[in-house]
């Protein structure tokens, strides 16, 4: 299949070559040692993760301890992806690819899988942002509907009532169905344009998937006596914690009304320049604190990944600053909401998109 290409403008090439030559020289003014943060988390938040189940398993005895604590392995596990595995896929975290393969593993043990992630997110998702049949992030799954320009059909027409039911299942679905479809199921974006995928990649996904669930429940019940139900209902409080945790920071920084979904003109080709895509359907949040830039893993600074991902969110701040400034003095697109206001945005997409309001516009 013919891969999207983004419009060639070469006034817009000397932009970015103008905004990347500021952020080097900006760079180059901090201290080179910055990563080395991300590299302690590295070993502190896996450690906090399974030391929380261990946690829980020797608190058996108190079920609400350990329910609670695979509650905070939930919220653990988006730390871990927000700080580790993102920057891993990336190769931002070590120097060496082997050390960030590594980390990138810690995926295939919480119970998604690193091989097809990472493939959906610097093949998909990086290289063509909210391109519908491209960008795995917005494929539909046919309960709601993101891309604006696609007429709504059956239930979507009433997503904006009972997205909020969907929602909390997100890391469920990614577990049982995104996975294995993304493996397994012609159909979808990434066996449509990554070609086939390794027998022995199939073999890891199903294997890991087991352990996870091995570990997660049949220990607890079959070593530490701990009720199938107890079991059952802390495992699935975590993934629901986890998955609502996940997309109160994944949700505001794309599929909102304000950015663009750009539509693929007959041979392929997207109406804008590389910058002005990223630009155009990527925003910035307002906040900027202690707890998002070392918690949260700087996650409000997304335009400055999508433009520089080969540097770590540890440089997220001044490369904002610089690109906000550039953007301003050469009337480019860039956007930033205060994370309530966009997520009210996004339930304002859910609820256009069920009304059919692009085409009524259209028309």
């Amino acid at each position: 299949m013919e891969k999207p290409f983004y419009l060639k403008n070469p006034e817009d090439a000397k932009l970015f070559n103008e905004l990347r030559k500021r952020v080097n020289e900006r760079l180059e003014t901090l201290p080179k040692n910055r990563d080395v943060y991300i590299q302690i988390k590295a070993i502190i938040l896996p450690l906090v993760y399974f030391g929380l189940y261990l946690f829980a398993i020797f608190n058996a005895d108190q079920p609400w301890v350990y329910i609670s604590s695979f509650v905070l392995m939930g919220i653990s596990l988006v730390l871990i992806y927000l700080n580790l595995i993102h920057e891993a896929a990336h190769n931002n975290i070590f120097k060496s690819k082997k050390l960030n393969s590594l980390v990138l593993k810690i995926f295939d043990l919480v119970g998604a899988n690193s091989y097809i992630w990472k493939k959906r997110h610097i093949a998909s998702h990086h290289a063509y942002p909210n391109v519908d049949g491209w960008d795995t992030d917005i494929e539909q799954s046919g309960i709601l509907l993101i891309v604006p320009w696609i007429k709504a059909k059956g239930i979507q027409k009433y997503q904006h009532f009972f997205f909020f039911l969907v929602y909390p299942l997100y890391l469920f679905n990614w577990m049982f169905i995104r996975d294995f479809r993304d493996f397994f199921d012609h159909e979808r974006v990434i066996l449509k344009t990554q070609g086939k995928i390794p027998v022995s990649e199939k073999i890891k996904m199903i294997s890991f998937k087991l352990f996870y669930f091995f570990y997660q429940i049949a220990i607890p019940v079959l070593f530490f006596k701990i009720s199938l139900g107890l079991a059952l209902v802390a495992w699935f409080l975590q993934v629901i914690a986890a998955s609502i945790f996940a997309l109160f920071v994944l949700l505001p920084l794309h599929p909102l009304p304000d950015n663009a979904f750009p539509k693929l003109d007959e041979k392929n080709g997207l109406p804008f320049s590389w910058i002005r895509h990223q630009l155009e359907v990527t925003n910035d949040l307002k906040e900027n604190n202690w707890f998002v830039r070392n918690v949260l893993g700087n996650f409000n600074f997304h335009v400055a990944h999508h433009l520089f991902p080969n540097y770590s969110y540890m440089y997220y701040n001044e490369i904002t600053e610089e690109i906000e400034q550039f953007a301003r003095e050469n009337n480019l697109s860039y956007k930033r909401f205060p994370i309530f206001n966009a997520l009210g945005k996004h339930v304002d997409l859910l609820k256009q998109n069920a009304n059919n309001a692009y085409f009524i516009l259209e028309e």
